[in-house]
């Protein structure tokens, strides 16, 4: 099987299986959107990859608010960003309080350092609902190393059913091509494509960004700089 075989095979499972839990992660993205909150995106490693795709992205929510801290970037520091994603309490430092309304999403396809984990467990201990897109199969291999994992915290879990070790191909022996980062932007595409669909079925206008290279988008886009750039400081400069 060639790699474009197992990985649209694979999206096309992860899709099936999460059917009913994007429903419901839909519905409260959008009432997030509904109540003026901010959707709280955060990962650590490979997976700011995927808080990268939910921020300032055309045809993304403008209502995103990146969680982030330079030692967990790789490209900061390879070695550092493991030490830091398993260091206890800078989940606290980086996410803060969260507004009445927010959601947070956390991506980590492990689902067992310390630093994805306290940030559900300090989302569900402020009572805002908390979407974990993680994996099932990788984190029931991986070493709890924060006592318990991001699916089993989450109040709604899409699950990017990585296989330990992320590796696919070839496929007795996977030693190459890593699927999470194309699962995880998979995912959040139909999780955005729900949101729509939603939003247009009870006649809400999403606050959407545009792509600043079409005609008009710098337009467009202005005025989500005025309205988010205060709460989003990602936003500024």
């Amino acid at each position: 099987m060639t790699i474009l075989d197992s990985t649209g095979a694979h999206l096309a499972k992860v899709a099936e299986h999460n059917a009913a839990a994007l429903d419901t992660a839909a519905q409260t993205v959008l009432d997030c959107v509904l109540a003026d909150g901010l959707l709280l995106t955060a990962g650590a490693g490979h997976s700011l990859a995927a808080v990268a795709e939910t921020f300032y992205r055309a045809g993304g929510l403008a209502c995103v608010k990146p969680l982030y801290h330079p030692d967990l970037l790789p490209m900061h520091g390879a070695m550092a960003s493991t030490k830091a994603e398993r260091r206890a309490g800078l989940a606290a430092e980086v996410l803060g309080t969260p507004g009445a309304a927010d959601v947070l999403v956390v991506f980590s396809t492990s689902g067992v350092n310390p630093y994805p984990v306290e940030l559900a467990k300090l989302g569900r201990a402020a009572d805002r609902p908390v979407i974990g897109v993680t994996s099932g199969p990788a984190s029931s291999a991986a070493p709890l190393r924060a006592g318990t994992r991001v699916a089993e915290t989450a109040s709604i879990v899409l699950d990017t059913l990585v296989p330990p070790g992320d590796a696919t191909y070839p496929a007795d022996e996977s030693v190459t091509a890593p699927v999470s980062t194309v699962v995880n932007a998979f995912l959040w595409n139909l999780l955005l494509g729900r949101v729509l669909d939603l939003a247009t079925d009870t006649g809400v206008t999403l606050p959407l960004w545009r792509s600043s290279n079409v005609p008009g988008g710098d337009e467009a886009n202005a005025g989500l700089f005025a309205r988010f750039t205060p709460r989003v400081p990602a936003l500024r400069g």
